[in-house]
């Protein structure tokens, strides 16, 4: 026994609940402690025996031979006080008024709490500034006696390399603690409140207060409280004097009018722009945006009404070129009654010639059909992209079942390879620019190749 009302049993479940719950948390102790003690009782108890004594940690009776508490007070005597102070504290328990449930403090933890990471028990942020500075120190030790050379008596390098890290940790917490100061001093914790406080002031009394809190921290709150609502009273006044100077500029002498004028054009700001007719002719006419310049891709320079000189064909004087690789068209003169050879355009790596021949000499393209796929169904309600592509185009997606846009991608990306090689692809190239079904792939480099718009090297 350390004092005259507590057991043995008592101090050990003391020293126990101390090491489950944590030195503070009394009420948890008391609880854990049982025989009506309450967090004050326990509290003191364990100040004045054990944080107080001569001896500490120890209490002042620790030793096995003191036995004067012991023998001052037989076990029969002790037993009793305490299951009159139990029966007491029953009876104070039942004559006294319902209490509010007990609840337990909210925990310290990030999830809890108005601004998200801080931990107020702590007084601590779930992530601190310069966070890993406790890394670089955790496995550092300092026995007595090292760092001193015995022969020489110098620090030795190795200590000057730990002091040195010590050196730069204690900086990181320096500015650590200087970044809380600011948080603390300026109330900045008060989330709520502050965004309230936003909410009142105006956008551009926000951007200003947004720049000025730099120098909170060379200041306290009072002071900044006062530089704030300066600088938010200097910009009123500016905007005051800009809005004189408009009214004298228009001629107005004094504030009836003033306002008046104010209220006019906020009304003839909210108005609408005039659409029909006679109100383009009586009010501001409404100017057309601008339309977004659009870059020409490698599809759109070879669908293009004139193609470079390298994709045209050339005519030499052995061959007689096709109606779908020639070129050039004859146009009949009035005057004299012949004709002269015109070089045409390309589009879609054919020649633009008259539509009868052409369709007279180019046959249709057929698909052949993948084994064991049904053609896809492609219409412009339920495809998009669909209009950009021609007949046949249509029909080769369907019969390898692709949407338009995937088609499109693949369909620039051989083009453009085939642009860089003056115009010819190789199948094995094509296949990995198209990044599909080897089969698919092989079957879209032959729809090119017939239609004229990339050649098969």
């Amino acid at each position: 026994m350390y004092t005259r009302d507590w057991g043995a049993d008592e101090e050990l479940l003391l020293l126990e609940g101390l090491e489950v719950y944590g030195l503070g948390s009394w009420s948890d102790v008391a609880d854990h402690v049982g025989g009506f003690r309450n967090k004050e009782e326990v509290r003191e108890h364990y100040i004045k025996t054990y944080i107080e004594s001569s001896k500490f940690p120890l209490p002042e009776n620790a030793a096995p031979q003191d036995l004067s508490l012991v023998e001052e007070i037989p076990r029969e005597t002790f037993q009793a006080c305490k299951k009159r102070r139990i029966e007491k504290r029953k009876e104070d328990a039942k004559s006294a008024p319902p209490a509010t449930p007990k609840q337990k403090p909210t925990a310290s933890v990030p999830a809890c709490h108005e601004v998200q990471g801080y931990m107020p028990g702590r007084l601590e942020f779930e992530a601190e500034f310069c966070n890993e500075a406790e890394e670089a120190v955790q496995h550092m030790q300092f026995d007595p006696g090292d760092g001193i050379n015995p022969r020489t008596g110098e620090l030795e390098p190795e200590m000057e390399l730990k002091m040195l890290v010590m050196d730069i940790y204690n900086a990181r917490l320096t500015a650590r603690a200087d970044r809380k100061k600011v948080l603390f001093t300026h109330d900045l914790l008060s989330y709520r409140a502050n965004n309230n406080k936003d909410k009142k002031r105006t956008k551009e009394e926000r951007d200003l207060n947004n720049k000025a809190k730099p120098f909170a921290r060379m200041m306290n709150q009072h002071d900044f409280e006062n530089v704030t609502a300066n600088l938010e009273y200097e910009h009123n006044l500016r905007q005051a004097i800009a809005q004189l100077q408009d009214w004298r500029q228009m001629r107005i002498g004094d504030l009836k009018t003033g306002e008046k004028y104010e209220q006019e054009k906020q009304i003839r700001s909210q108005r609408p722009a005039p659409t029909s007719a006679f109100d383009r002719i009586g009010g501001v006419r409404v100017s057309k945006p601008t339309p977004p310049v659009e870059t020409p891709s490698a599809t759109t320079a070879l669908t293009a009404p004139e193609l470079p000189e390298r994709f045209k064909p050339s005519i030499t004087p052995h061959t007689t070129p096709s109606i779908a690789q020639a070129p050039t068209s004859s146009t009949s003169n009035p005057h004299d009654g012949t004709s002269t050879p015109t070089k045409g355009p390309l589009t879609n790596g054919n020649a633009n010639v008259s539509a009868t021949s052409s369709s007279q000499l180019k046959h249709k393209y057929s698909v052949p059909s993948l084994n064991g796929t049904t053609p896809l169904k492609l219409s412009n309600e339920s495809t998009s992209d669909l209009h950009l592509l021609t007949k046949e185009e249509a029909d080769l997606c369907s019969a390898l079942r692709l949407m338009p846009k995937p088609y499109l991608v693949i369909k620039e990306g051989l083009i453009r390879e085939a642009m860089k090689s003056g115009g010819g692809l190789k199948r094995k190239l094509a296949k990995e620019v198209c990044k599909i079904d080897p089969s698919k792939s092989t079957r879209i480099f032959d729809f090119f190749v017939h239609s004229g718009w990339i050649q098969k090297v």
